[in-house]
């Protein structure tokens, strides 16, 4: 085995490091029994470095471009133009080049070749680097292929494949390249094949895609491919497509395109055996990689030949159902307003936390609802509350209940247990002491649970904390807590349908539901303009909060004056709030109390945008304007046939309404303060194993599940290869874009707003707070920098109870996941913000800085 060349068959997937993504996967392929690989070899990455290493002016470039940031292109465009011109300057090595020329000897130096980059960082689970470097076809003799392996090198150095590196944070000295010579191969017909459906993520379903000539015309976009559905042996769906051109080989090399006949343009490619045999192919070559796999395919002389696979990086994991019955997922976090990826610690605690049939995949929580979707009640159940908060839930399920026997049908007995409503339950009494007693329960649970964890260490914390974690769950789902907070999201959805019906207007429950009493999360908003009004009069301490960088800058803020005040007030807020932040539900987030300088930017949003006494203000406001409407619609009614009737009962469900709304956020606040409290005492049980050399980081403990963390504490031991392969699946789970709803084939049921008579170019959502507002959009993805001014409208992909203080800030909302009663919307609704939610797309489709107007009403936003 030469260090230099290795031939295919001296190749496996372990070998990415010498042969690149390229180059292993061709190897593997070359075992698969049955599948024909054109001959070739590969120069390895040890070629390239022999090449590169010494050479002074390119490791001068080489540390230019890593202290480059992704969006500088000047500067990119100039360095790495005199990166390749260097490199491709470079003489490869007498011994390199000999070895290149034996292994042409061998295959044919009077052939030709495709002269193939591949990179070390290709095709990996965590990165896709496919297409950024360079391919060469129709390459003959050995100067000519000399030639173009350098091209090769040099490619690795694209503007674009420096761009990419740099937004992933991959060194680009640490780099490397291999190069694939491989035997060209002259078909009449090429394509892709992917083995699961990339539109749908089917994993049951294969797609190809397929032209005359080279497959370079189809990968480069010159040509529309014909594509073919197949599905257990089966075409489901087949698109012939008018194919004008091929791209063929040319007589000296390279390649060309060609104007195909009237009669081939309109020619199906394949036939149908012929689509069903490749299809048997991918499958093959599928079970032996283990994943869904984006195969390069040609045919010639009616023999098939594979050029590349590779794993499709972009498909969304499957939940792992315990059978291999069909099921149906609905994702968890599109619920809770936290679509982010979680730790397994999280995810394992989150999961002890909370009931049914949960599993996790791509770093978030699916709901199995398979057995809902079973029954005509379970049907209605689901319908009711997932489909009634979401509209494109709610179309999603819509197409998965009209799929005959995708699920198995129940007897109605056998239903699952309806998520909680107030069918027969007593009739609650309209009572504010209720809600009273429940908060004071809540605050009692908790200082009984910070008594009795301080005792506890050890594995009797790990055997403690489940135990703990059950009787809080009897404290958030007891019935009484659920039944007023049922009776306060019914009485809001009454308001709504009825006024609509008897008065015409829409969404009238945003402005009777603000300032409603008890909200902790609307209070923590209105808290930090206080903090704001304490800050304040003092210059000197908002100078050094707008310059500090410290984590410890609250030790530091008595020096100044007014800082012992600033650092009271603060500390003040974060003993109330402080176990709060931005993904709560996932223990292992940085809370704010471990991270205050997360709450500096709000506060000096606050003092710049409002006057002294703002907090106190808005809550009255929207107070008084909760009872003007309020009045309002109950004299508008009472002019109504049957009016007297209509307005008792509207002002009945209203003061039932405001009485119980707020108490809808408080058992989640109670929950996050259990965790943070959880979460100091695992964290101590961390800082031992760390002391003890167990453990590197007390960080790493967050990616292992509650019950491998007990085991660690037991043993003292810990397997560093799954920490660090957990670290580097969570940093593939972070760029993936969790679906709404995912069967076990791995389909992505994409539900779609049916609206109509909107205006040209609207982007629609869910209206969740009455209103329309113009203003500037921000497009904001990391709370921790937004700098709002007020009358911004906040564009984000979510918002959860942390968000809240900027809402003061802001004129309206538009988010791309959240519903009718997600935290988001109640929010905006206390707050009297136009808010739509659901947008697909909204951080994409609209821009930082553009004019927007939010149709809060009629659920859409028009830019300006």
């Amino acid at each position: 085995m030469c260090a230099y060349i290795l031939d295919f068959q001296e190749i496996d997937k372990t070998m990415v490091a010498q042969a690149g993504g390229k180059g292993a996967n061709l190897g593997e392929l070359c075992r698969i029994e049955g599948i024909q690989v054109p001959p070739g070899f590969c120069v390895t990455t040890a070629a390239y470095q022999a090449a590169i290493s010494h050479q002074a002016t390119l490791q001068a470039l080489l540390n230019q471009l890593a202290l480059l940031q992704a969006d500088d292109r000047k500067n990119i465009s100039d360095i790495s133009a005199r990166v390749r011109a260097t490199i491709e300057s470079i003489a490869i090595p007498e011994d390199i080049a000999a070895a290149v020329a034996d292994h042409l000897h061998l295959l044919g130096e009077d052939k030709a070749y495709a002269v193939r980059s591949s990179a070390t960082a290709e095709d990996l689970p965590t990165a896709s680097f496919a297409g950024q470097q360079d391919t060469y076809l129709n390459i003959t003799g050995k100067t000519a292929i000399l030639q173009h392996i350098s091209r090769c090198w040099a490619s690795l150095y694209t503007d674009r494949a420096v761009t990419y590196r740099l937004q992933q944070g991959i060194d680009q000295s640490k780099v490397s390249l291999a190069v694939v010579v491989q035997q060209m191969i002259f078909p009449k017909v090429s394509g892709i094949l992917f083995t699961a459906d990339p539109v749908t993520s089917n994993r049951k379903v294969l797609s190809v895609d397929a032209s005359f000539g080279l497959g370079e015309a189809l990968v480069s976009g010159l040509v529309n491919a014909d594509n073919y559905k197949v599905r257990e042996d089966r075409i489901i769906d087949r698109k012939i497509s008018n194919k004008q051109l091929a791209v063929l080989p040319a007589e000296n090399g390279g390649t060309h395109t060609q104007p195909l006949t009237p009669e081939q343009q309109q020619q199906a490619s394949l036939t149908d055996q012929q689509v069903l045999t490749l299809g048997r192919l991918g499958r093959k070559i599928e079970a032996h990689f283990g994943s869904p796999q984006d195969i390069e395919w040609c045919l010639a002389n009616d023999t098939w030949y594979i050029v590349q696979s590779r794993p499709i990086t972009t498909l969304y994991p499957v939940p792992q159902a315990p059978d291999n019955e069909n099921h149906v997922y609905a994702s968890v976090g599109h619920n809770q307003m936290m679509t982010d990826a979680m730790k397994p610690l999280g995810l394992s605690f989150f999961l002890m936390a909370t009931s049914g049939r949960m599993y996790p995949a791509g770093g978030r929580l699916f709901i199995d609802i398979s057995n809902f979707l079973a029954t005509p009640s379970g049907r209605e159940a689901i319908m009711n509350t997932l489909g009634k908060s979401d509209p494109l839930t709610r179309d999603a399920l819509t197409i998965v209940m009209g799929r005959e026997g995708f699920i198995k049908p129940l007897p109605d007995n056998k239903t699952e247990r309806p998520l909680p409503t107030s069918e027969g339950q007593p009739p609650l009494e309209n009572d504010p002491a209720i809600t009273a007693e429940l908060i004071a329960n809540s605050r009692s649970s908790i200082e009984l649970l910070k008594q009795n964890i301080q005792t506890k260490s050890g594995l009797e914390l790990f055997d403690f904390i489940p135990e703990d974690v059950q009787q809080s769950r009897k404290i958030t789902f007891e019935s009484k807590s659920l039944r007023v907070v049922i009776a306060a999201v019914e009485a809001l959805f009454w308001i709504n349908e009825h006024i609509e019906e008897w008065l015409g207007e829409k969404g009238v429950a945003g402005t009777l539901s603000q300032s409603v009493p008890n909200n902790i999360t609307s209070e923590m908003g209105l808290a930090l303009l206080d903090v704001a009004d304490v800050i304040r009069p003092y210059p000197e301490v908002v100078a050094y909060l707008q310059q500090t960088t410290a984590d410890n800058f609250l030790d530091l803020l008595p020096q100044l004056k007014g800082g012992q005040e600033a650092h009271d007030a603060i500390t003040a807020y974060l003993q109330k709030y402080g176990m709060r932040c931005v993904g709560e539900i996932d223990i292992t987030k940085t809370r704010w109390i471990e991270k205050p300088l997360n709450l500096v930017p709000l506060i000096l949003s606050n003092i710049r945008n409002f006057e002294p006494g703002a907090g106190i203000r808005k809550f009255e406001q929207g107070k008084q304007e909760a009872l003007q409407k309020e009045q309002e619609l109950l004299q508008r009614l009472k002019s109504l046939p049957d009016g007297e009737q209509k307005a008792a009962e509207t002002q009945q469900k209203i003061s039932l309404m405001r009485n119980f709304l707020g108490y809808r956020e408080y058992p989640k606040y109670t929950l996050v303060n259990r965790y943070f409290i959880y979460k100091q005492a695992l964290l101590k049980e961390a800082e031992q194993l760390v002391q003890a050399n167990v453990i590197r980081e007390k960080e790493d403990v967050y990616y292992l599940t509650f019950q491998e963390f007990r085991e660690v504490v037991r043993s003292r031991q810990v397997d560093d290869e799954l920490i660090r392969q957990r670290k580097e699946e969570y940093k593939l789970f972070e760029k993936l874009t969790p679906p709404r709803m995912i069967t076990s084939d791995g389909e992505i049921i994409n539900g779609s707003y049916k609206r109509e008579n909107l205006p040209p170019g609207a982007i629609v959502g869910t209206p969740v707070s009455a209103g329309i507002i113009e203003g500037r959009a921000r497009v904001i993805l990391n709370m921790a920098d937004a700098n709002l001014e007020e009358g911004d409208i906040l564009v984000t992909a979510y918002t959860d109870p942390s968000w809240t203080p900027l809402f003061v800030s802001i004129k309206g909302l538009v988010t791309e996941v959240g519903g009718v009663m997600t935290h988001g919307a109640v929010i905006a609704r206390e707050y009297g913000l136009p808010a739509v939610v659901a947008v697909e797309n909204a951080t994409r489709l609209i821009k930082d800085g553009q004019r927007i107007r939010v149709n809060g009403t009629d659920g859409y936003v028009e830019i300006l």
